[in-house]
């Protein structure tokens, strides 16, 4: 414990150093007594994860949490008291690991949990999960050093779960550490799995590495010296060394090998020099160096510096032809991409842009750690600079568990009908509720990390509902649960599927308030004949938002691509008189006719031509046809006033529900009256300002789904009963 104080002491002020202090000591006193499997003091576990990422030079926050990383799961402290000792970042540390606890085959105690061995198909499942569940990628990191401690102690477990916990770790550990371009963690957890997994192949290797060790060494220090030299004859500062081969790496590479038919000694690195520069320049200035010392061997360069891997890692590969004509590899580097190399993310804490390798292409090299790392250019602090550091990799997405555990994969916005649908398409069609960590929800809840999802199903084959495809409703959101529920509905009967589409047909036309022949809407849907276009409604072959989108288009060909969001109202619309689009018109306030609606001029003698459905009911009585004139919808994009009509059962809050729902799809409202009934029940008649029929289909779909709302359509009612309409005029106007 006070190698760990004293290492902290080297680059952390003394505030952050008592924090340290405090989180150990009370680590210390609640682990008390406790010990591993190892038969080692508990506290030995929190102090080698602390230590570790001290020797990275991790900020005082994350030595906090990695000490305390164990006690909410293992000594029942709640992360409260943590945030009250140790303020809200220590303890949002220590609940980000404890949550991942779940993740893992190895208990607290180094004990081994229930959980079976992970399936290797969800192995890169997990491996994403754990990243997009933890907030902070300072969690990863903490969960890398937790893994690396853990398998140091692995000889007390029993083969069987020595095995488990290895695959584990080289499924998923050496991975993420790998794509978090944590190239020490990566080796260390590789070897030591490997060591357990087929330990017949990790002694072999071995042997054959340290087969004349000592010679080889030699060999090493005299390439390396003979570089050296030239190095400096060139004028070039550099760090010469003879790099370690890791066990597991040489194993793949003899498997790689023996693949293509060639044998152990054919392997090219197994000697290996690294050089450190200063410079991008002096990377390939010491490139040409030893290719003019030595031979290169054709085929065995490769540059990661102009073309990084995507975990961030750049380097000069070459291999050469060295003194005897031995294969040797050479790797050329400058020390912060060494950094980078070896600690991946965890070393931006320590060579920030600010340090002495400033290097302004470093944003152009993220790739993969772009999408998790917010690199801000003008911060200098660590603390700063630990704030922007967020996990977005996966916004796309999100992972969830089964009752039973398992994780699947679904894209962002999923409901628990897309993950039904998911498991097995029967469960999808008897689905009949859901609950999501235990609590009923609605079906339209959009999943989120880290949820255990519970589907309730039918005993009888129900069947999907049709307003699940409704998207304006947001139940389904994947296109496999969409095809899916399709293909129910095409399987059932045609007669059903007919009747269905008839009653949709209808009720889609008086919520609308349109009155169009059947025929003409069958030709607007490139459909046939009316039996095909009734069929394809009701199997869902044809959507509601298709059929609304061709009612808005019979004489607005561009009402369909209307905007779904209005923000600013406009003048009145444009409507062409007789082809001429400059005469003076206004809309009849007493059928507030919608671009798509049929419409009809009528000349007055002062007010120009007003504008009215050909179905208003002033129309059908008209007094003087001869002042009836053709009109059309002109291209203009604004906003038109309709009436509409909601009755409901009358409660508290149901017009505050409506008008809120109303406001989510941005649409205006310009008036509102409501009138009580008797029997319990409210009719609600508002004047609005949208967009299109298409908007007005969709506000319909929204209203619709308002507890206790009965239906809703167009109004036909005059807006003065026993007055004139506009539309006519009085013997004072004539």
């Amino acid at each position: 414990m006070e190698a760990l104080v004293e290492k902290i002491r080297g680059y952390l002020p003394a505030d952050k150093v008592a924090l340290v202090e405090r989180a150990l000591a009370y680590a210390d006193e609640l682990h008390a007594g406790q010990s591993r499997r190892s038969g080692g003091p508990y506290i030995e576990h929190p102090v080698s994860v602390a230590t570790y990422l001290a020797d990275l030079s991790l900020d005082a926050t994350t030595i906090a949490a990695a000490l305390l990383h164990d006690v909410v799961e293992d000594c029942g402290v709640s992360p409260a008291e943590l945030s009250a000792r140790f303020g809200a970042d220590v303890a949002r540390l220590v609940d980000g690991v404890t949550k991942l606890q779940r993740l893992d085959l190895l208990n607290v105690d180094g004990s081994v949990a229930a959980r079976p061995p992970v399936d290797p198909t969800q192995a890169e499942s997990l491996r994403k999960m754990l990243v997009a569940m933890a907030k902070d990628v300072r969690v990863v990191l903490i969960k890398l050093a937790d893994r690396l401690h853990n398998m140091k102690t692995l000889g007390s477990l029993t083969p069987e779960r020595r095995v488990a916990i290895a695959q584990e770790t080289l499924d998923i550990y050496a991975p993420l550490a790998h794509r978090l371009g944590m190239g020490d963690v990566k080796w260390q957890l590789e070897d030591m799995a490997f060591r357990h997994l087929q330990p017949n192949q990790y002694r072999s290797i071995s042997r054959l590495l340290s087969h004349r060790r000592q010679e080889r060494e030699a060999y090493v220090r005299q390439v390396t010296e003979v570089l050296r030299r030239e190095l400096v004859r060139a004028g070039l500062d550099s760090e010469v060394t003879g790099r370690p081969k890791h066990i597991y790496s040489t194993y793949q590479k003899a498997q790689a090998y023996q693949a293509q038919g060639k044998d152990f000694g054919d392997i090219h690195d197994l000697y290996a020099v690294r050089v450190l520069v200063h410079s991008v320049q002096d990377c390939y200035a010491a490139l040409g160096v030893a290719h003019a010392l030595w031979r290169p061997v054709p085929g065995e360069f490769d540059d990661y510096i102009a073309s990084p891997k995507e975990n961030l890692y750049q380097s000069l590969h070459t291999t050469v032809r060295a003194t005897g004509g031995v294969p040797i590899e050479v790797q050329v580097r400058t020390h912060l991409m060494h950094q980078y190399a070896e600690n991946g993310v965890a070393s931006h804490w320590r060579y920030k842009e600010s340090g002495p390798h400033k290097d302004g292409s470093f944003d152009e090299r993220m790739t993969w750690l772009r999408q998790l790392l917010e690199w801000q250019r003008d911060l200098s602090g660590t603390e700063d600079f630990l704030e922007s550091v967020t996990t977005d990799l996966f916004n796309d997405q999100v992972f969830v568990y089964t009752p039973k555990n398992e994780i699947k994969e679904l894209p962002t916005g999923s409901t628990p009908i897309d993950f039904a649908y998911r498991i097995h398409t029967d469960l999808g069609h008897r689905c009949i509720g859901s609950k999501v960590n235990g609590k009923l929800v609605p079906l339209d809840t959009q999943l989120r990390n880290g949820d255990t999802v519970e589907i309730l199903a039918s005993k009888v084959a129900r069947g999907p509902s049709l307003d699940w495809l409704n998207p304006h409703l947001g139940v389904v959101h994947t296109a496999t649960a969409r095809q899916a529920i399709r293909a129910w509905f095409r399987r059932q009967q045609r007669g059903e599927n007919a009747q269905r589409g008839r009653d949709l047909l209808k009720r889609e036309l008086r919520r609308l308030n349109v009155d169009v022949d059947e025929s003409e809407v069958a030709h607007l849907l490139g459909v046939d004949d009316v039996e095909e276009m009734h069929v394809g409604l009701g199997s869902s072959q044809i959507s509601v938002a298709q059929l609304t989108s061709r009612l808005a288009s019979r004489q607005d060909p561009e009402a369909a691509s209307e905007p779904t969001h209005v923000t600013l109202p406009a003048p009145a619309p444009s409507v062409s008189v007789l082809g001429v689009g400059n005469v003076l018109t206004r809309m009849g306030e007493c059928c507030h006719p919608l671009p798509g609606d049929k419409i009809v001029g009528y000349v007055t003698r002062t007010r120009g031509v007003t504008i009215h459905r050909k179905d208003c009911p002033n129309m059908r009585s008209d007094p003087d046809a001869e002042r009836m004139i053709a009109v059309s919808w002109g291209d203009s994009r604004t906003l038109y006033p309709v009436r509409i009509r909601v009755d409901a059962w009358d409660r508290v809050g149901l017009l505050h529900d409506i008008t809120g729902t109303v406001s989510v799809e941005s649409v205006n409202i310009a008036g509102s009256h409501t009138d009580v009934h008797p029997d319990g029940q409210v009719t609600i008649t508002m004047t609005l300002q949208v967009a299109s029929m298409g908007q007005l289909s969709r506000l319909f779909s929204r209203v619709e789904g308002v507890r206790d709302v009965r239906s809703v359509a167009r109004s036909t009612e005059l807006r003065n009963r026993g007055q004139e309409p506009s539309g006519q005029e009085t013997p004072q106007q004539r």
